[in-house]
């Protein structure tokens, strides 16, 4: 996740944020995709304010509170909290979010009006109910923002908690939601409801870590200073070298340490073997690498 900057966040559409803010908005036109299309005319309460809005449309109907205008007035409230707890920046951009979310079910609401799901085949349905938010949260967590909701209560519980993956607390902070459909929708819809939050859990973790997969390299070389050279000029990063020794030759070598994009990763491996073709690599995915020129804490 970027560092956050309480003081403007606006700063940072100018700071090389673009690629931030056109990934959150993909972000929340996939999750809005997915809620308007597949969740609410299936009624499948997976859990988030959307699972909500789903269960109080139900319990209250009143004409003029459609799903969409009780999504907006929870996340409202519960913006609010994420302002208290998780600091400016992160509230900014949630609210950027659950705005534009809320706008963007609403505008679905107008020019295309779901009065049923568009198959009779609700296992197909519940697939990309279920991918469509996943992927799109998952973008929006990995840039340091949420759309607002429960997604907040779950961010809040990853802060102060022992549940460091998301996807775990949204288990957590979405499964009472799930839970309730079953004796409001009916058991079936109830099951396809927990079903698909127990999966959405597991995408989201899964994506961010696909999105933040880096390759670690150990590099075992009597060669260092030309592999850490061009580490140094052609990819831009640093490495640590440390002395070493071969157990059946007893001779002297050198282990490079260093972690890159998986583009990187490539390219540092063939010019690792072109350096000295005797070179003996560990090459490991990692997705949790904390410092400059990858992530802050």
């Amino acid at each position: 996740m970027e560092e956050a900057s309480p003081k403007n966040p606006l700063l940072k559409i100018g700071e090389g944020g673009i690629k931030k803010f056109l990934t959150i908005n993909a972000g929340v036109f996939l999750l809005s995709l997915g809620v308007y299309f597949f969740k609410f005319p299936n009624n499948f309460t997976t859990g988030g304010v959307s699972g909500l809005s789903i269960l109080l449309g139900r319990l209250i109907p009143i004409p003029a509170m459609s799903p969409a205008t009780l999504m907006s007035a929870i996340n409202i409230a519960l913006l609010v909290v994420g302002f208290i707890f998780l600091g400016t920046d992160f509230g900014f951009w949630t609210a950027y979010c659950s705005i534009l979310f809320s706008f963007e079910t609403w505008l679905f609401e107008r020019i295309f009006p779901m009065e049923r799901p568009f198959t009779d085949q609700p296992l197909l349905e519940l697939c990309f109910a279920i991918m469509l938010p996943a992927v799109g949260s998952a973008l929006l967590f990995n840039s340091n923002a949420s759309s607002g909701g429960t997604d907040i209560v779950a961010m809040i519980l990853k802060k102060y908690t022992a549940l460091t993956d998301i996807g775990k607390a949204l288990f957590v902070s979405d499964s009472l939601i799930a839970l309730s459909s079953c004796f409001i929708f009916g058991m079936k819809t109830g099951l396809f409801s927990l079903l698909g939050l127990f999966l959405k859990a597991f995408v989201v973790d899964s994506v961010i870590e696909s999105i933040n997969l880096c390759k670690f390299f150990a590099i075992v070389t009597t060669k260092p200073q030309e592999i850490c050279d061009y580490i140094i000029k052609d990819l831009g990063h640093s490495s640590t070298v440390i002395d070493a020794m071969g157990a059946y030759t007893q001779a002297d070598c050198k282990v490079v340490l260093i972690a890159c994009r998986r583009g990187e990763a490539v390219r540092l491996r063939q010019k690792c073997k072109s350096i000295d073709p005797k070179s003996f690599m560990f090459i490991t995915n990692t997705s949790e690498i904390i410092g400059k020129g990858f992530r802050t804490v």
